[in-house]
């Protein structure tokens, strides 16, 4: 289902506004994600207001911490319907869940959140997986 943009464009700007780049095309996908090197974390976004709204602040709260990953991108499910289903071939081993949080580590998925660890929860719990996500997988920029 294809939402009006309109509707859509505050949501999207929840995750832009935090530097994290739109993929709006399978293309987008491919040249993105295909041969990344590094840690990247993919969030698909969704207009669903009971796990959404807490996903989003939940990124924008763990990307506060000082160790985050290399590359952030998001697709937005129910507009962006090519990209989103060519992410959704990286996520291998999980069916489609909207909205959830992927993070590669040299192409490689290391982490994932669906959407059935977002529902009920607050921003707060879904950050502090992020954050010890990051810390697991993610090099510190310290130097020693």
């Amino acid at each position: 289902m294809m939402y009006d943009e309109r509707f859509i464009t505050p949501m999207r700007q929840e995750l832009t506004c935090l530097g994290i780049e739109e993929m709006r095309t399978a293309a987008d996908v491919d040249a993105k994600l295909q041969d990344a090197k590094g840690t990247t974390l993919v969030v698909v976004n969704s207009m669903c207001g009971c796990a959404a709204r807490n996903a989003r602040p939940a990124v924008a709260s763990a990307l506060q911490h000082a160790v985050k990953p290399d590359h952030l991108y998001t697709v937005f499910s129910g507009q962006d319907a090519d990209a989103t289903r060519r992410a959704r071939e990286f996520f291998v081993g999980y069916p489609p869940s909207s909205p959830s949080i992927a993070m590669f580590k040299d192409g490689k998925l290391v982490f994932m959140v669906e959407r059935h660890q977002i529902e009920g929860r607050s921003a707060t719990e879904i950050a502090t997986d992020l954050v010890g996500a990051f810390d697991a997988h993610c090099a510190s920029g310290a130097t020693a």
